[in-house]
């Protein structure tokens, strides 16, 4: 069978079939190219080598409370094949939330202990916050979060923090090195003009927060893609590939692509698939889709 090379980073190459034409990556020599892909994530990830997503961007379906077209969930193969893809260094973060009605289904810890047993490093928990739910309940807290699993094979090689401007800057006296005693003990220290953001991130949801993009809302269920470039800033380089296996309306992709970096997104679906299409093509970004 005859062997296609094609250059995955600019120090390495690697051999793929051509039978597995539909599964390759992007030319790694053209900038914000994107490849959006029709089929079952598993057995396209499966044509693929080891180690070659720096990032994966991704909130799966969960606790059946979307019907995305009937197509079903294969967790635990989906995880393998994402561990295995992903490049050492090399981060996933996996956005979901749990069933609440009847108590709550718990089922994110499940799936980021999963990820953590087959070797990713829970590098960190994050809390993406919605600043505008309008699912009240009537016998507990308004539901207002999902969960963001950061997970690592690893330690992350990349991390750009995001920063936010402090409340006060310059020279004051700081307390430091406080005992068991309890006494403040205080030295002339400098507070910085900008820190780093809390894992805490909250987004305002629906049109004009989650995007301006109409034909995203064509699909059932879309993240902010503010959420989705603020984990590309701060995970990845320009350059790098970004994937989104379960790619929905294409908002990581879009993002990735306006932050120069080449991007993969999957779907089983063909109707999401053209709206992933068409809502990155009407931004001018180069993507071509593969069947």
């Amino acid at each position: 069978m005859r062997q296609i090379e094609l250059g995955l980073r600019q120090e390495a190459h690697v051999k793929i079939d051509d039978t597995a034409c539909r599964s390759v990556l992007p030319n790694r020599s053209l900038q914000r190219k994107g490849r959006l892909i029709v089929g079952n994530c598993v057995d396209i990830m499966r044509s693929w080598p080891d180690d070659i997503a720096h990032l994966t961007v991704t909130s799966p379906p969960y606790d059946k409370l979307r019907d995305y077209k009937g197509y079903d969930f294969p967790f635990e193969k989906i995880a393998d094949e994402l561990f295995r893809v992903t490049a050492p260094g090399g981060v996933l973060v996996w956005v979901v939330g749990d069933r609440i009605n009847g108590g709550r289904s718990l089922t994110s810890f499940r799936q980021a202990i999963y990820l953590q047993e087959i070797g990713f490093s829970a590098h960190d928990i994050m809390i993406y916050q919605k600043k505008n739910t309008p699912f009240t309940r009537s016998n507990a807290y308004t539901n207002a979060y999902e969960m963001m699993f950061v997970l690592s094979k690893g330690k992350p090689a990349t991390f750009n923090p995001l920063k936010v401007p402090t409340q006060r800057h310059g020279y004051e006296m700081l307390t430091h090195n406080k005992l068991p005693d309890g006494i403040n003990k205080k030295k002339l220290g400098e507070l910085k003009k900008e820190k780093t953001r809390t894992n805490i991130w909250s987004y305002a949801v629906g049109l004009g927060g989650t995007t301006n993009d109409k034909i995203a809302f064509q699909h059932p269920a879309v993240f902010p893609e503010k959420l989705a470039e603020d984990h590309i800033l701060s995970w990845s380089n320009p350059g790098d590939l970004v994937l989104d296996p379960m790619c929905g309306s294409g908002t990581t992709g879009k993002m990735a692509l306006l932050n120069d970096r080449d991007f993969i997104g999957i779907d089983i679906s063909p109707e999401y698939i053209e709206i992933a299409r068409q809502r990155l093509s009407s931004l001018g970004l180069s993507v071509e889709t593969l069947q």
